[in-house]
């Protein structure tokens, strides 16, 4: 709902879990299993058995945005650019504007802000990986990659670059395979952590966000994802770096050197960035499925963190102009 605190009492925080259960648009599709626990975890904060080191209950929405399925109505949008669309206030907790947040989207390569919380979370930056046959033989001419090729020997640091940086789908192989031994094992990791964060709207099964019928997302759920993201430094770090000079070993033990742009069109000079925003990074993604998506994280006048999500865009150009938009109105 438009501009409505949600620093939600344990009461409310109930009845958010349950609509995240239950909402949802068009055919809402139960494809994943182990969805958050509403009931159990419910009857464990009425009767007082829920843990606490402080012995405080710890609401799960508590540190989270919380909306409704109302859309925003705003003459200053042009809602008709992209799907769904989104701005989420970190600290106040408000989604001050709401556009088909829970509608299920092709994520394309915005999965990769997932996949670079799952390397983060169970990988070490200083570790090498290697590049296997499989990890570049499943990507089609048309796939982004960042260059990597087969034997090639590479930090998780560096992987993490051309990851965000420039979108490689290579680079998103390389690191499930060396993280969880396989892709289909680390989306096995994804879904876990979506299922973690409360993204029960969503499921993966790869790490690059090529086009899957069982592989969709919200624009809430992205939020939750990101969200989480943002709370890592190198995280950060990477995706706010506009270019970077890639050093790793090739299959010879040569140094093989690069340069990845990032593409993100506020931090190249593409797009002006919105009045009153700084736009610290994000990730770009483009199918046809899936058209054009951007989630972003930036900083409002009062220097607020804020989290902005557009999916579906019509074009690259129309992408922009609803996430300039949404910002400008409503991100301070």
């Amino acid at each position: 709902m438009k501009n409505i605190k949600h620093r939600m009492y344990w009461f409310v925080g109930i009845a958010f879990a349950m609509s995240v259960l239950l909402t949802g648009c068009g055919t809402d599709r139960q494809d994943v299993e182990s969805a958050y626990q509403i009931y159990d975890t419910t009857e464990a904060y009425l009767s007082g058995s829920a843990s606490s080191s402080d012995s405080v209950l710890e609401l799960f929405a508590s540190d989270l945005c919380v909306g409704g399925t109302e859309n925003t109505e705003s003459a200053n949008v042009i809602a008709e650019c992209a799907e769904s669309a989104a701005v989420f206030q970190v600290e106040s907790g408000e989604i001050t504007y709401s556009q088909n947040i829970y509608e299920k989207n092709y994520p394309a390569s915005t999965t990769k802000i997932l996949t670079a919380l799952i390397a983060l979370e169970y990988g070490d930056l200083d570790q090498l990986l290697t590049v296997s046959d499989a990890a570049i033989d499943d990507l089609d001419s048309s796939s982004s990659v960042c260059g990597l090729e087969k034997g090639d020997q590479i930090t998780l640091r560096e992987a993490l670059y051309g990851l965000m940086l420039c979108s490689g789908n290579d680079a998103a192989n390389v690191i499930a395979e060396n993280i969880a031994g396989s892709t289909e094992a680390f989306a096995d990791l994804m879904n876990a952590k979506a299922q973690e964060l409360g993204a029960t709207h969503s499921h993966f099964v790869n790490a690059h966000g090529l086009p899957d019928e069982d592989h969709y997302t919200t624009a809430y759920d992205l939020y939750l994802i990101f969200n989480e993201a943002v709370k890592n430094e190198d995280f950060v770090t990477i995706i706010s770096t506009t270019s970077h000079e890639a050093s790793y070993l090739d299959a010879s033990g040569n140094t093989v050197t690069q340069t990845w742009a990032n593409t993100n069109g506020y931090l190249t000079g593409t797009y002006e960035m919105p009045e009153g925003v700084t736009v610290i990074g994000g990730k770009t993604g483009t199918t046809a499925a899936a058209g054009y998506c951007l989630v972003l994280y930036s900083t409002n006048e009062a220097d607020s963190p804020i989290i902005s999500v557009v999916m579906k865009g019509n074009s690259r150009s129309d992408m922009y102009k609803i996430m300039t938009q949404i910002l400008t109105n409503f991100a301070n």
